[in-house]
């Protein structure tokens, strides 16, 4: 019952934005100035797939939106593509997970490395369409792959010390009569 409660939900929300401000953070410190041959893991990404399916309360859309644009803007992308892609993506398996049903986490997983996947792949073509410059498609291609390795990590590291743990039915049911 106490996972419902209003001052929870506040309290996890003001969480999900700090922590994505902090790895952006620490994305634009300048810890290395030559540059890299591979890409790191879009932990904003993952972190956003994780919350919304297991906690769609925590991450409602306008902070998702207004986490990810400010990511955009600062990360130098072309400001709101990112955004819509992620957020579509977040939307497409918060519709399809169901907290009635529980599901394996390598179902969950598979699903997460498909969206994953068409978001890198539909932005590319966007950015190709309107012959917007783009990394290369290693590097692109390495991102999408530690992004997808590294979401268990995130699964794993928010439920163990955030707590952010799947809706139980009853949990579900108590949300559903708030709205």
């Amino acid at each position: 019952m106490a996972e419902v409660a209003p001052g929870k939900i506040q309290i996890m929300r003001v969480s999900f934005a700090a922590l994505a401000f902090l790895i952006i953070f620490f994305h634009l410190l300048p810890l290395d100035t030559q540059a890299r041959s591979w890409a790191p893991p879009d932990l904003i990404l993952c972190l956003a797939m994780a919350w919304s399916l297991r906690r769609p309360d925590y991450v409602p859309v306008l902070l998702l939106i207004l986490v990810l644009l400010m990511a955009d803007l600062l990360f130098h992308r072309p400001p709101g593509l990112q955004t819509l892609l992620v957020v579509l993506g977040c939307e497409f398996l918060r519709s399809r997970s169901q907290p009635h049903h529980e599901t394996t986490f390598a179902a969950e997983w598979l699903s997460v490395a498909l969206v994953i996947t068409v978001i890198t792949l539909l932005n590319r073509v966007t950015l190709s369409v309107f012959s917007i410059p783009r990394a290369p498609l290693s590097l692109s291609g390495i991102e999408m792959f530690a992004t997808i390795a590294t979401y268990p990590l995130v699964v794993l590291f928010s439920q163990t010390l955030l707590g952010v743990r799947k809706l139980t039915a009853a949990e579900a049911e108590i949300l559903e009569a708030r709205k």
